[in-house]
């Protein structure tokens, strides 16, 4: 199991044990975490589930692929350097204790 910090917008920040493999969509809709809709089902088509990744944390996770850049050109929030979307995150222990700021809007 791996713990993940998800902060809503409104600074509300809930951790949950996630099971590794399990990607971080996944966790945030199994745990009622708002501001992650997901509603593409985590197979990267729609951008519902951006999040920004704390910044001295983005070397533990694999970099992005060509798809997951292509939809991060497509959010609704303001895309940052950081911005992951969290259907392409799989919780491991190397992420134990990752957080991670969820934008005001997905759509």
């Amino acid at each position: 199991m791996t713990n993940i910090t998800y902060v809503e917008a409104s600074g509300q920040a809930t951790t949950v044990s996630l099971p590794d493999g399990w990607n971080l969509m996944q966790g945030a809709i199994a745990n009622g975490i708002e501001g992650i809709l997901g509603e593409c089902g985590g197979s990267c088509a729609c951008a519902t589930c951006h999040c920004y990744v704390d910044e001295t944390r983005l070397g533990d996770l694999p970099p992005p692929s060509e798809n997951e850049l292509d939809m991060l050109a497509n959010v609704a929030a303001e895309r940052r350097p950081n911005s992951r979307l969290a259907c392409q995150i799989k919780a491991s222990p190397l992420l134990e204790g990752l957080m991670l700021q969820l934008p005001e809007t997905q759509e």
